[in-house]
């Protein structure tokens, strides 16, 4: 495995963002939980929400803030998941 993988949410030619596969696997969930927890708190709070307040434009551009978080998270869970798997074949 690569030292540094990039994230798939930002499609482009020379990747900027980046994760350490060698990173402590608790440093990987810890960020990993993070975005996941951020964007649960988000949907959580439009579900109490008025919906039809929003625009539809707003309502498009949080989304896609919320599909680039998860994204992350699980590119980030991906990567401890196969230091695990690693580990668990030696």
């Amino acid at each position: 495995m690569n030292r540094y993988v990039p994230i798939t949410g930002h499609d482009c030619n020379i990747p900027s963002l980046l994760i350490d596969t060698q990173a402590p696997i608790d440093v990987l969930h810890d960020a990993a939980a993070y975005r996941i927890r951020a964007v649960t708190q988000l949907l959580e709070s439009f579900s109490v929400a008025d919906a039809p307040r929003h625009e539809p434009v707003l309502l498009q551009e949080l989304t896609l803030v919320c599909s680039i978080m998860l994204r992350d998270g699980c590119d980030l869970m991906d990567v401890a998941g196969r230091q695990l798997q690693e580990r668990l074949a030696i």
